[in-house]
């Protein structure tokens, strides 16, 4: 039964992340935005929001802690390990918006996280509500001034759609990732317990990559379709919006507090998730300017490696 799971979930993937794509260009197209922001905006919504409901759920239920946990987890797997296969499979050259607007972003909401989460071990309603309200600022910033941030390949490819079949592409798409993601994540749990696998070492592999997949179809179907902006665009935009709107808008709801038996997400995780999330602007500068590659994508997949062997061990 597990493994049934496991293809179901992986064929919802593939079908989800195929219509999100055909949603995000037919909406780039229609509104004249640059894909990049469709992808930091429509994209990272869809495929953040199993984050987005897994914490609010998880604060409801008092177990706040999950929430941070959810966010940075996932955070380090979408710059370590999805934009690590992203950029083996093919090269994204970037443009100067990227490290002008979208990366400071990613830096400052990562870095106002910490500094919110430190030394209370509490992220409480005033601080959620700054990083909503900055949320709300990049959001308008995008959508009126932002340039394209990656080289778009193959413009003439670009199929146009009407609005009642994007929406229709965008809901079916996002419900088929969260379906593909779920089931994906369940079937691995059973199989690997049914292995003899620890729960420590599932909870640090197969559900911490779980909360990634959704981002991981779509960028993956985003390059192999030349959408390589939307690829790198839904990546950012996710590690934007867990802060900003995962845990802003859970804080508003209720002060997320993280317990002692999980501070080694403040002692340990948060500083991974920092210094992956600053070591994108070297790799894009080194060794060949304004270029991700596959020299970057390795080093990007040891150190999520690592990351998740200091872990276990």
């Amino acid at each position: 039964m597990s493994i049934l799971y496991i293809i179901i979930g992986l064929t919802l993937l593939v079908l989800g992340g195929n219509w999100l794509l055909k949603a995000a260009v037919g909406l780039s197209l229609k509104l004249h935005i640059p894909k990049i922001v469709i992808g930091m905006t429509v994209v990272s919504f869809a495929t953040s929001a199993p984050e987005l409901i897994v914490s609010v759920k998880s604060a409801l239920d008092g177990a706040t802690g999950l929430a941070v946990g959810n966010v940075i987890g996932s955070n380090i797997a979408n710059l370590g390990l999805v934009l690590g296969i992203t950029v083996v499979l093919s090269s994204i050259d970037v443009e100067k918006s990227f490290y002008k607007t979208d990366w400071p972003v990613m830096m400052i909401a990562s870095v106002l996280l910490y500094f919110f989460i430190v030394n209370d071990k509490t992220i409480q309603f005033y601080e959620g509500a700054i990083l909503f309200g900055m949320l709300v600022v990049f959001l308008i910033y995008l959508l009126r001034f932002q340039k394209q941030a990656v080289v778009d390949e193959m413009p003439e490819d670009d199929e146009e759609l009407p609005l009642y079949k994007i929406a229709l592409f965008l809901a079916v798409g996002g419900v088929g990732l969260w379906g593909g993601s779920e089931l994906l994540i369940n079937g691995s749990v059973t199989l690997a317990k049914n292995l003899g696998v620890s729960d420590a070492i599932i909870g640090v592999t197969v559900v911490s990559v779980g909360t990634s997949v959704p981002e991981l179809a779509a960028s993956i179907i985003a390059v192999l379709k030349k959408e390589k902006a939307i690829s790198l665009g839904n990546l950012v935009g996710s590690n934007v919006f867990n802060i900003l709107a995962v845990l802003g808008i859970t804080a508003m709801i209720t002060p997320v507090q993280v317990k002692p038996d999980a501070y080694s997400l403040i002692n340990n995780d948060i500083y991974w998730m920092l210094g992956i999330s600053f070591a994108i602007l070297p790799l894009v500068f080194i060794p060949k300017g304004l270029r991700l590659g596959w020299r970057d994508g390795i080093i990007l997949l040891g150190t999520y490696t690592t990351f998740i062997y200091l872990t276990i061990s």
